[in-house]
């Protein structure tokens, strides 16, 4: 391909990224979501350097309130609470967003052959998806992370490959709806091979769909995570979400009205990160389906 080519390729690409932008952010959901995730994301990135962790103790400062110096109160250490939550945000949106992308992968790599293949290769995939799908996934994941040493990259690929079934499901119906198109057709008449379909015909079409249930895969993978840590089942820092809410809740934090904060933070952060997903995966629906934004 010529520099030209390649030129004219990337003006393309560009373009339709900016004009995808664009429509996301005429979405009032779309915005509020990108604008949520950019501030986790800002946490994440940057967060360390502008609220270090907190790590020394301080009995005379036990459940202070919110403040200037402490935004979101004291612990009961008297460490500060929001430095907690800001170092913590890199591990959750890290392994959500790993443990997405492995079951969005997997998903799509089933789902398209499966309905385009069909016959003997379609059941066999299929029989496999429905044993994945009738095992309870968050038990088994929980008795895996028990039995082995896993790290965060091993945890998160561990949750993409127990949650990639149903989403494989849905592609696949999406794949047997589009290879009835003419296009298809035309693509085997000339008889362009599998993988040309499947990767140059077929995946555009399901781009949009698959935007979005990355989206909402994180959602499941982000609880998935603080559920693990919370109980235990994986190791930990100091500093995770899960790990916060374990220690508050067994010192009893619900039940004191002067603690309630220190359980209550990581909690709205979870909230508040699943609510930007979400918002932002409708923006995403309003950009790639021009039938919504009527």
């Amino acid at each position: 391909m010529t520099k030209e080519k390649y030129l004219v390729k990337w003006r393309g690409t560009a373009s339709k990224t900016i004009g995808l932008l664009k429509t996301i952010y005429a979405s009032k959901h779309g915005t509020v979501g990108f604008l949520i995730l950019l501030i986790y994301l800002f946490m994440a990135f940057f967060g360390s350097s502008i609220r270090p962790l907190d790590t020394t103790p301080k009995p005379g400062q036990m459940y202070l309130p919110p403040s200037i110096k402490y935004p979101l109160g004291t612990d009961n250490q008297g460490r500060d609470t929001l430095s907690f939550i800001v170092n913590g945000t890199f591990d959750v949106l890290y392994i959500s967003l790993v443990a997405s992308m492995v079951s969005v992968i997997l998903a799509v790599l089933v789902g398209s052959v499966s309905g385009f293949k069909g016959g003997t290769v379609d059941s066999i995939l299929m029989y496999i998806s429905d044993i994945i799908l009738n095992i309870p996934q968050f038990p088994l994941m929980a008795v895996l992370s028990g039995l082995m040493r896993l790290t965060d990259v091993s945890l998160a690929m561990l949750m993409g490959v127990l949650s990639w079934p149903s989403l494989a499901k849905a592609i696949r119906s999406q794949v047997l709806s589009l290879k009835e198109r003419d296009f298809i057709e035309a693509a085997r008449l000339l008889d362009l091979g599998t993988r040309h379909i499947v990767f140059t015909e077929l995946m555009p079409n399901l781009m949009p769909y698959i935007a979005v249930s990355f989206a909402l895969a994180m959602t499941y993978s982000i609880y998935n995570y603080v559920g693990l840590v919370f109980l235990g089942f994986v190791p930990f820092r100091a500093y995770n979400w899960g790990v916060m809410i374990n220690h508050a809740w067994v010192l009893g934090a619900i039940y004191n009205r002067d603690s309630i904060l220190w359980i209550l933070s990581p909690i709205i952060a979870i909230v508040g990160l699943e609510v930007g997903v979400i918002m932002f995966s409708r923006g995403l629906e309003l950009a790639f389906n021009p039938r919504l934004r009527k």
